[in-house]
């Protein structure tokens, strides 16, 4: 590496060379550094471009005020000189050279030494999460007799009331985020169009004032418009029912004020668009690609009937994620609903047609090769641009959090670490060949402490995998959880430590939506169907045989930690040197959720596919078709879950382990 690219390139947080899976140094190509540094704006295409730009970093004035300054609360900081502090309610407060540790939490502006810059006070960490346990759900998978083919928030309102009702503290989600109101509709909720406005295919059509208010005859239409429900969840099919559905109630809906909310607006005039040229904005005409345009006005205008049909939409779901956190708040829940934010969006959506100006065009976020993903990842997704997140204050991020909080007792960050630093895939690159571009991890975090806790929420931040230690340290600082996966809780041998070792800092749970269930991985489903799928990189006995061994590992911790009951004895005594009695899966599934009963942890996560029998994992990894990801509907509808005596026995297991008193609030160890 060129030792000027790579002091330009350390200049603008771009890394030339990471760590791998194994802890080895890696460099990374001067091509890809270039590239990256493109992406920021920063010309590095030959030796001359080199030395400007790195003339030009070097000449910024690092004792200057920055274009924002987040402050931890009961901290100081100096300062230029002299200044004046305007507070978020309109006060205003004379500063020396120094900010005081006493300003309030918000969000304010300082002017000094000449220039004004954005000035977040954030709290220094977040209040201890409760100690309790809930349900991990893929909403989508949740069908009822009253459903349309896939689960809604009518379901959720009614799952989540059951089970606060039953001990039950949380209920974690699969992201809600919207995709884009065209064909064919988008199966992974964590590719979204946008992730500040949510998906209408999670309306319940006769939950609404419309559909109340609507003649008998209008009604009748609406009811005989209802897909069954299938082996498979088909969203074309769903959406289409809906939309139809939707439309016949439009007439019946109140009005939505736009000028009260410009954001929706533009978002409803993204969709309104998305209808007529496509999900992915890229492929409109030239003069539609900036919302700002005046071509885009005069579409706002020819289409104002689809602009309002899609703003009430999510009005609509705002008003039925109300009835949401109001049902986990009449059952007592401590925590409540816990949301989850997708590390990206697409860029073709609603968010990269809005939010332009502070997102990196062309890049590509993914991961680099690691033991599981020898070509790394490519995730398709788009990456906020750290200079221009600071140059607006932020403020794109703020309100991101913000409309995702509204409805949250908690929050969950997938790919947590890529708050300080995030893989980038420079255009025409593979996915091996990134690098790693740095954020200010105090403003992404401390932005983040201070949304959650204007909200009353817990964070949950999903760091697995291979993270730098600052991350865990950086969350567990400010009393944000990470996670543990029973899955991955290995001592260096592979075998599984004891939950007692488990952190306490965490949400425990037995795997996650990307790795097999419970019954799937006992019964070597995981094997079998990534053998079918060709995503092996080894011979298929040979995976066979390290499933073997990993079942016998688990069994032997249950065993060791008496979480699983000795079989029952037989008749005949046992000859010398037989193997041990095989335990039933579905007492081996109970054990696994006793381990999650045994752990300090203060959030347990339980998956109803684990619960029910299901073999097959929700999301299949290095697929998109040739498996069914995000469209596995659950077993048993909602009405069957409540009197499934599997649910009972884990609802049991865990409300004794984690008792709430009379008001909700869980007891103390």
């Amino acid at each position: 590496m060129n030792r000027r690219l790579a002091a330009l390139a350390n200049a603008h947080g771009v890394s030339t060379w990471y760590e791998d899976w194994r802890h080895r140094r890696v460099e990374v190509a001067p091509e890809t550094v270039v590239g990256v540094l493109g992406l920021l704006g920063v010309d590095a295409t030959s030796p001359a471009a080199i030395a400007d730009a790195l003339t030009a970093a070097r000449a910024v004035d690092r004792g200057a005020l920055p274009e924002t300054v987040v402050l931890a609360h009961g901290t100081t900081r100096a300062l230029p000189g002299p200044g004046v502090v305007t507070l978020e309610d309109g006060g205003r407060r004379a500063v020396d050279s120094e900010l005081p540790g006493d300003l309030p939490l918000g969000w304010h502006r300082l002017a000094c030494a000449g220039r004004e810059a954005t000035l977040v006070v954030v709290p220094r960490r977040l209040p201890v999460p409760p100690r309790t346990w809930g349900w991990m759900l893929q909403l989508y998978a949740l069908t009822s007799e009253r459903s349309w083919g896939m689960g809604d928030l009518g379901d959720l309102a009614e799952f989540t009331g059951w089970a606060g009702d039953t001990g039950a503290g949380l209920v974690l989600l699969n992201p809600l985020h919207a995709v884009g109101p065209a064909h064919p509709v988008a199966a992974s909720p964590y590719s979204p169009a946008s992730r500040r406005f949510v998906n209408p295919l999670y309306l319940r059509v006769s939950d609404t004032a419309a559909y109340r208010a609507a003649d008998p005859a209008t009604r009748a239409v609406v009811d005989a418009l209802r897909p069954d429900r299938g082996d498979l969840i088909d969203y074309d099919q769903v959406w289409a029912a809906k939309r139809h559905a939707l439309e016949l109630l439009h007439p019946y809906a109140q009005p939505v004020d736009l000028a009260a909310d410009p954001a929706l607006a533009s978002f409803a005039t993204w969709c309104a668009l998305a209808e007529r040229h496509g999900n992915d904005w890229r492929a409109w005409p030239e003069e539609l690609h900036h919302p700002d345009a005046p071509a885009v006005a005069e579409q706002r205008r020819q289409l104002a009937d689809r602009v309002a049909f899609h703003a009430r939409l999510q009005h609509l779901c705002d008003e039925q994620l109300d009835a949401v956190t109001a049902a986990a708040r009449a059952a007592g829940m401590p925590v409540g609903v816990v949301h989850d934010l997708a590390v990206g969006i697409d860029p073709g959506g609603a968010d990269g047609w809005q939010l332009a100006d502070v997102l990196a065009q062309g890049v590509r976020v993914g991961a680099p090769p690691d033991d599981f993903n020898q070509l790394g990842q490519d995730w398709g997704l788009a990456a906020w641009r750290p200079d221009r997140l600071a140059a607006t204050g932020y403020a794109a991020y703020r309100d991101m959090l913000r409309r995702t909080l509204r409805h949250a007792g908690g929050l969950r960050v997938d790919h947590v670490a890529g708050l300080w630093r995030l893989w980038w895939v420079p255009p025409g690159a593979g996915a091996a060949e990134g690098t790693y571009v740095r954020y200010d991890a105090e403003a992404m975090l401390g932005i983040l402490a201070l949304e959650a806790h204007r909200a009353g929420a817990v964070v949950v931040g999903e760091d697995l995998g291979t993270v730098q230690p600052a991350v865990t340290r950086g969350l567990r600082g400010r009393n944000m959880l990470g996670s543990t996966v029973l899955w991955f809780a290995r001592d260096d041998d592979g075998g599984f430590v004891p939950p007692a070792r488990w952190p306490r800092n965490a949400l425990a749970t037995i795997s996650t939506h990307d790795l097999p269930t419970a019954p799937g991985f006992l019964t070597g489903e995981h094997v079998r169907v990534r053998d079918e799928l060709k995503l092996l990189g080894t011979d298929v006995a040979v995976e066979q045989a390290r499933a073997a061994t990993d079942r016998e590992r688990l069994l032997d911790m249950l065993r060791a930690e008496s979480l699983l009951p000795d079989p029952a004895p037989t008749a005949e005594p046992a000859s010398p040197g037989a193997a041990a009695p095989t335990p039933d899966d579905s007492e081996v599934v109970v054990a696994m959720h006793a381990a999650l009963a045994a752990s300090p942890t203060l959030l347990l996560g339980v998956s109803l596919y684990d619960v029910l029998g299901e073999v097959r994992q929700p999301n299949m990894p290095g697929t998109v078709d040739e498996y069914p990801n995000w469209r596995l509907p659950l077993p048993n509808t909602v009405a069957e879950i409540r009197s499934d005596p599997r649910v009972t026995r884990i609802v049991d297991l865990l409300s004794a382990a984690r008792p709430r008193r009379a008001n909700g609030a869980p007891t103390e160890d």
